[in-house]
């Protein structure tokens, strides 16, 4: 009886130290971070949505939630960012479209990347945006500013979720940072910002053809 003791705990320590070196690794590498994050909702991230929602059933319907949304400036980013409503209430899977202003009051060209999350992180596994700026470098010329469309959806696998389906209300967080000492070749390559966003725009955004779109086959960040 000691000896099976003694190799359950070996066995649960092993494990312990293999899930703590893949979060030690992912947690210095940037890209493989945002990947596990968005595989899993680990840290209250999001995913991103190109492929099909499954069909679940029949499941009970849940009432509209409120998503509120929250934006930041790190230290240092002379940038102004804000979201055009504070608020919206939407029903489960059912796409949204939201816009996000920001501008660079510098005098100079400057080159920045969003991250975000969602709290609670019960509902992050389940909200999906089809069109966001984040995770991307942009670029915004002397006192530019641009106009940012985000898309997006709360799958209703939530209902099926214990844990989510009690949540009314959440949170969407975004926090831009300046990305310090490029080259002028690496500032010229980065996505235009203003350009980009208002291409989205004119091309019209319609959030029921977007989902329908990438309803057809998914694939993870």
């Amino acid at each position: 009886m000691i000896s099976i003791n003694k190799g359950v705990r070996l066995t649960v320590l092993l494990s312990c130290a293999f899930v703590g070196s893949m979060l030690v690794t992912v947690s210095y590498a940037p890209a493989l971070y945002r990947a596990f994050c968005g595989a899993t909702g680990f840290g209250g991230t999001t995913r991103r949505a190109s492929g099909p929602v499954a069909s679940h059933g029949a499941l009970a319907p849940h009432a509209p939630l409120k998503v509120t949304f929250d934006t930041n400036l790190a230290p240092g980013l002379d940038w102004s960012f804000k979201p055009e409503q504070r608020s919206v209430t939407v029903d489960v899977d059912s796409p949204t479209t939201v816009y996000f202003d920001a501008t660079n009051n510098s005098e100079k060209t400057v080159v920045a990347r969003a991250v975000y999350n969602v709290t609670p992180s019960a509902i992050a596994p389940y909200f999906y945006k089809i069109q966001c700026f984040c995770f991307t470098q942009e670029r915004l010329a002397p006192k530019q500013s641009a106009r940012m469309p985000v898309v997006f959806y709360i799958d209703d696998n939530m209902l099926s979720d214990a844990s989510a389906r009690g949540v009314q209300e959440l949170t969407l967080s975004y926090t831009f940072y300046g990305q310090k000492d490029l080259p002028s070749d690496k500032v010229a390559a980065v996505r235009d910002l203003k350009a980009g966003s208002d291409r989205e725009i004119r091309q019209g955004i319609n959030p029921k053809t977007q989902y329908e779109n990438v309803t057809r086959q998914r694939q993870w960040p």
